[in-house]
């Protein structure tokens, strides 16, 4: 079975996020990006599999400037055969290429890959839009399992358990699939040396969006990005009365 991973280069999760001294998004020169969190579950969990005898290959695939095929660099190195980059200039952060464009992407390199099923984060952390899995899904006439939390394959079918507000749901699906990753599917390995440098001879190819056939004009404009306001220091009240009397002539919620 050929699983394709889709990995998104992203500003790293331990980074404090700065808005642009303008509004029109964040800041992205000389801050530290790796792959995306949700997507390095993703690629941990194909790699389980290969590992398991279930997957024969893991081609890893990412859409953006020349930089992210460190990203792919390391998703080989966590166990992906190969590698795409759909090379952009166009950014890939707030605003800019968005979930419709990447899930178009994604399609027509599944016409020319014919994987046999899609595991992929379920968001990625700077925009958290959570739509290019669905998306996808709905234009391939694929199955999906969304938020996944455990993942087995049995018999040209994958068992998906998925959190939702009630609990866990289970479902079978149908292959082929798109699986989307929550966080508690697995905890993502380090990479090791030998690996790390196995990676750096494996195959990457890079392309186009004009070589699939797909437009990456922005159907939506960001208005303004900003910070959230701080926060108030809250006070002490000598009793009751006083806590009432704040909250509903200051508050106004009673």
């Amino acid at each position: 079975m050929k699983v394709l991973v889709p990995v998104k280069r992203a500003v790293d999760y331990n980074v404090k996020i700065r808005v642009k001294s303008d509004g029109t998004g964040v800041e992205l020169n000389n801050v530290k990006m790796s792959m995306n969190p949700f997507d390095e579950i993703a690629i941990e969990e194909a790699t389980k599999l290969k590992e398991a005898g279930k997957v024969t290959e893991i081609v890893a695939v990412s859409i953006g400037p020349s930089q992210a095929q460190e990203t792919i660099r390391t998703a080989m190195a966590i166990g992906a055969d190969r590698g795409i980059l759909v090379e952009t200039s166009a950014p890939t952060d707030i605003g800019g290429v968005e979930p419709l464009a990447i899930a178009k992407t994604l399609k027509a390199i599944v016409e020319k890959e014919k994987p046999d099923f899609i595991i992929m984060g379920k968001q990625s952390i700077d925009d958290d839009s959570n739509q290019t899995g669905q998306m996808l899904a709905a234009m391939l006439g694929w199955a999906q399992g969304t938020f996944a939390s455990k993942l087995e394959l049995t018999d040209g079918k994958a068992i998906v358990t998925r959190e939702i507000d009630g609990g866990l749901e289970t479902i079978e699906l149908k292959m082929p699939a798109i699986i989307t990753t929550d966080l508690r599917l697995n905890e993502p390995r380090y990479a090791s040396l030998p690996n790390i440098m196995k990676a750096k001879k494996k195959e990457l190819e890079v392309i186009k969006p004009e070589d699939l056939g797909v437009d990456y004009t922005p159907r939506l404009s960001v208005v303004k990005v900003a910070e959230p306001p701080q926060r108030i220091g809250g006070g002490k009240v000598a009793d009751v009365d006083e806590l009432i009397d704040k909250l509903k002539n200051e508050a106004k919620v009673i």
